[in-house]
């Protein structure tokens, strides 16, 4: 089952067991949240709207919890901006929102600006899902291409002009390949997606540039705005390739290359594959700040090797009564089983084993 990736705006409306309270609100900016008496029919007794915003890797799973959640109460709703990691994150710390989705943890000097806005308590990374990046390409007539880490680097630093390039037919020993001009494209916006990617290749391929929301202006190539500006542009160009989050992909029905790991092993993008990478990663995060480093060179056999993993970052203490109390109980309920079994079907690959775990523990310490 797919559902469109072009999104504006999505409103959620959860099922979650929590109690209506009264109006306590930390946030400077205005009001993120408001809540009112139990709502007639609502067996979950509460009534409220809060907002949040970020990244667009993780639109789809919030539209999937949408349907999930409306379908079994109306009393809560939430609003969910698919702005971008960075822009999300902003509007975190800014205030105007009681948390954030982002493709990237917290770096530089946005733990200390998120703490100020939590007062109380401090800012936690919480990875709620997986998205595999796909390396999407639009060549009529190549189907199954094979691309190297030291091959991708070269395509999106503007160094591979040719679909012919001889780096290309290295890989692809078998293919009949044209000599269709490479048009490369990139996230015109800051982008968790983007970093996760320059992240990919910086630990593989040699990248000359430091890893980055930011595309560096220097790569050059052609931008879009978004993972579904992304995806309408390979698929409008022909000779394009771009990187974008697997859901993103399929529902554009775009074609994928096979992308070699540290094994130098060509490994197809599945949820399961991916997963394979995100099980070898490890928290880099203290307590319940549950930020991870991935490796993107993993030797794990059928590993497919570029992936990120989108935070949910909010206060473990610090939000306002009804926030407080809204934001864990959304977060209870997408970490569940239910919630993150939901995701499969949408390209997403769901967290396990002793990472949900330390998930579900962080989500349980939000007071």
């Amino acid at each position: 089952m797919k559902y469109a990736g072009r999104l504006a705006a999505v409103a959620v409306v959860g099922a979650l067991s929590l109690a209506a309270c009264g109006t306590d609100n930390n946030a400077p900016g205005g009001s993120t949240t408001s809540a009112s008496a139990p709502a007639a029919g609502n067996d979950n007794g509460l009534s409220g709207t809060i907002n949040a915003a970020g990244s667009s890797a993780q639109a789809n799973a919030i539209t999937e919890w949408t349907k999930n959640f409306t379908a079994t109460n109306p009393g809560v709703t939430l609003n969910y901006q698919p702005s971008g990691s960075g822009a999300g994150v902003q509007a975190f710390i800014q205030g105007t929102v009681a948390f954030a989705g982002s493709d990237s943890a917290l770096k530089d000097d946005q733990p200390a600006q998120a703490d100020a806005r939590c007062k109380t308590g401090k800012a936690i990374n919480i990875p709620m899902v997986t998205g595999p990046i796909a390396v999407v390409y639009n060549l009529p007539g190549v189907e199954g291409l094979q691309l190297s880490p030291k091959t991708l680097g070269g395509i999106f630093d503007s160094k591979i002009t040719k679909w012919d390039d001889a780096a290309i037919k290295a890989d692809n020993p078998s293919a009949k390949l044209p000599s269709t001009p490479i048009q490369a494209f990139h996230r015109s916006d800051e982008s968790g997606t983007s970093d996760n990617f320059t992240k990919f290749l910086k630990a593989t391929a040699g990248w000359a540039y430091e890893p980055a929301k930011a595309w560096p202006a220097e790569a050059k190539g052609q931008g879009a705005k978004g993972s579904d500006g992304i995806a309408s542009s390979v698929k409008d160009t022909e000779g394009a390739i771009s990187y974008v989050e697997l859901s993103y992909a399929e529902n554009s029905s775009l074609q994928k290359a096979k992308v070699s790991n540290g094994a130098n092993e060509f490994v197809e993008l599945t949820p399961e594959s991916a997963a394979k990478t995100i099980e070898t990663a490890t928290i880099k995060g203290t307590g319940n700040d549950l930020a991870l480093s991935i490796d993107y060179a993993t030797k794990t056999p059928g590993a497919y090797p570029i992936v990120l993993v989108t935070y949910e970052i909010t206060c473990e203490k610090g939000l306002s009564a009804e926030e407080t109390k809204l934001v864990k109980g959304f977060l209870t309920y997408t970490a569940s089983d239910e919630g993150q079994a939901a995701l499969k079907e949408l390209g997403y690959a769901p967290l396990a084993g002793d990472l949900l775990t330390k998930v579900r523990t962080a989500v349980e310490a939000i007071s």
